[in-house]
């Protein structure tokens, strides 16, 4: 059985079939279970976080409820439902690290960090891969208006970015910029305001002999951050952009140069 919080909150049969968890409170109580996992919540924590800080006064009997209402859809899953326990402080859910994508996803990033001291790039950049492939939109889609999410919302946001732009500068360490151009249009589309992404693309650009596209890559990011913002580019794009019109030696192929950016690095 398979917890998934990167992405709306869902939950992943080994068969593959997929259940999406019930009645809106219960699935708010899930998807702070499993964001906490492992550690024991309060009710007052969970009754804040479910009712977003204005409970009714039945908020205690209702979550009483609410975690038996859990419990027994546990049962129904097949899974044992002492899996989800009470603790003299709170609740607390345990699933082992197999049975939730957030620890599966931090498993890939650390196996990826091994493989990149070893040197192993392109097993590195296959493990990225898998990590990213868990993602199935924003982390905890459906929540994200609620202020009790707002604060992990942003950091498994940031870790999401950091996987992409990890897996992008290894394959252009592993010269692999013509097969990195449609996936990066691809994650601009999707991500407009991803700036290194930008960055990435017109290196890949360029390294295929698309130099007119690369500069037109940055006036496109450059549009949207002065008329959304009201600011430039920061200063790697400033200074991809720069390079691009000097011809600078270090925009040439990883793989020309023994496959390593090291000069350069948009992370």
């Amino acid at each position: 059985m398979l917890f998934r919080i990167l992405g709306p909150l869902g939950i992943e049969k080994p068969n593959g079939e997929s259940v999406r968890p019930w009645a809106p409170k219960n699935r708010a109580l899930l998807a702070y279970l499993c964001v906490n996992n492992m550690t024991a919540v309060s009710p007052e924590r969970l009754i804040n976080a479910i009712w977003s800080g204005t409970p009714p006064q039945s908020a205690h009997t209702a979550l009483h409820v609410y975690i038996c209402n859990l419990r027994s859809r546990f049962r129904e899953l097949g899974l044992d439902a002492s899996v989800l326990t009470t603790q003299s402080t709170g609740y607390e859910l345990r699933l082992p690290q197999s049975s939730l994508d957030l620890y599966l996803f931090e498993a890939h990033l650390a196996e990826a960090r091994n493989l990149q001291s070893r040197g192993e790039l392109e097993a590195a950049s296959a493990a990225l891969s898998s990590a990213v492939a868990l993602w199935r939109g924003p982390a905890l889609a459906d929540f994200r208006d609620m202020p009790a999410f707002a604060g992990v919302c942003r950091l498994l946001d940031e870790k999401r970015v950091y996987a992409h732009e990890r897996r992008l500068q290894l394959e252009l360490d592993l010269g692999r910029h013509h097969e990195l151009i449609c996936e990066l249009y691809s994650l601009i589309e999707a991500h407009p305001a991803w700036e290194s992404t930008y960055g990435y693309l017109m290196i890949s650009l360029y390294r295929s002999g698309r130099t007119a596209d690369a500069l037109r890559t940055f006036d496109r990011i450059r549009g949207i951050l002065v008329e959304e913002l009201g600011l430039e580019p920061g200063p790697q794009l400033q200074h991809i952009q720069r390079s691009i019109l000097a011809r600078a030696s270090w925009l040439e192929s990883g793989a020309a140069r023994g496959g390593s950016d090291a000069q350069f690095s948009l992370r």
